[in-house]
């Protein structure tokens, strides 16, 4: 069957370079003469119609998608509640329990003669694709977290723009603490994988990093910054990434799991501050960095990656690809079977180069 209508759509948290797929895979439809359109908030636009002017599909044109590839966020909003395979259903009672939603997508799409999707997200927006890939959609997803914790590809657009800024404001904190011989926590995304804080910690010149991966020891992080101190270095820098925690401990959590929605991890960097702040005795400040990492213009590393995920994964509709994901690896951008990422994540490797890297130049790791 020949592709005259595909739909795109943007799940889980935003990262800048959403607005350079968009761009790039309506270009490149349109280019084949097919028409395009999005769908707002995830899947909401098709389950709750009536929250949007548009009725929750948008007609994507050239006019649409002209001058967004440099902007953070999404033209069609994103949203990590409400899993269409774990639905969130508030009963009368008080009571929620969860529903399979994936058959009114199935519905509209064949109501509205839509030939295939594009999806545009993490591990739990590509879990969704691969399902209704399952029940017969045509799917091609696209790999995209700040995190950097996907299967199956080299990397994934919004990461080198999060390393990017966590890095400046490294360069920063650096300044300032020096000048008051302060310790300074600096904590930053990273609920289960740490590249984040690893990249960005030993690209700012962090003195420990305290990854997911590793749990860590207090012990060994003060011990490092009392040598610091003996060195006559007065100052230090640790990073820690939300998802990281002690030797039998637990992460910190803000809020716990829900219905169609994962827990929120923050908080770890205001607990390893006080520890610290007590077993050295310096004067301790904490930074949390928080969403600042998520928005913004994209580098033009991950502007250039969205831009190639989004002619690929047209190419890849165009040539009768399904059920893949559009991956990059160097030279060129590949197909990668979605079974083979969806409900896997891409942790930091202990053996792994950079942090090999770490551990040569003196990088305390809490362990």
């Amino acid at each position: 069957m020949s592709i005259k209508r595909i739909a795109i759509n943007t799940g889980g948290g935003d990262a800048p370079g959403l607005n350079a797929v968009i761009r790039a895979a309506t270009l490149a439809a349109l280019n084949r003469g097919w028409e395009c359109y999005g769908i707002r908030d995830g899947f909401n636009g098709i389950f709750f119609p009536e929250r949007y002017e548009d009725n929750g599909v948008m007609r994507l044109t050239r006019d649409r998608v002209r001058g967004i590839a440099h902007l953070g966020g999404t033209m069609l909003g994103t949203t990590n509640k409400g899993n269409p395979m774990r639905f969130p259903l508030h009963m009368p009672d008080g009571t929620t329990r969860e529903i399979d939603r994936t058959g009114e997508i199935l519905e509209y799409f064949a109501k509205k003669q839509i030939d295939a999707l594009i999806s545009i997200g993490g591990d739990g927006s590509l879990t969704i694709a691969h399902a209704l890939a399952k029940q017969g959609l045509k799917v091609v997803g696209v790999p995209k977290t700040i995190d950097n914790d996907l299967d199956k590809t080299f990397t994934t657009f919004g990461f080198d723009t999060a390393v990017s800024f966590a890095t400046e404001c490294l360069d920063r904190l650096h300044t300032t603490a020096e000048s008051h011989q302060r310790l300074m926590v600096v904590e930053m995304m990273g609920r289960y994988a740490g590249w984040i804080a690893l990249h960005s910690g030993i690209s700012g010149g962090a003195h420990a990093i305290l990854i997911p991966e590793i749990p860590f020891d207090l012990d060994k992080v003060a011990e490092k910054i009392r040598q610091r101190d003996e060195y006559g270095r007065a100052y230090s820098l640790v990073v820690v990434a939300e998802g990281a925690s002690v030797i039998d401990g637990q992460r910190a959590v803000m809020a716990p799991a829900e219905a169609g929605q994962a827990e929120r991890l923050g908080g770890v960097g205001e607990q390893v501050a006080r520890a610290l702040a007590k077993k050295t005795g310096k004067d301790t400040r904490t930074v949390v960095l928080g969403h600042l990492v998520r928005g913004g213009s994209p580098t033009s590393f991950d502007r250039l990656a969205a831009l190639r995920f989004g002619a690929a994964a047209v190419r890849a509709l165009n040539e009768g690809q399904t059920d893949v994901m559009v991956s990059l690896a160097f030279p060129n951008v590949q197909y990668v079977p979605l079974e083979q990422v969806a409900g896997r994540m891409k942790a930091v490797p202990l053996d792994c180069d950079t942090l090999t890297t770490g551990r040569d130049m003196g990088i305390c790791f809490g362990d």
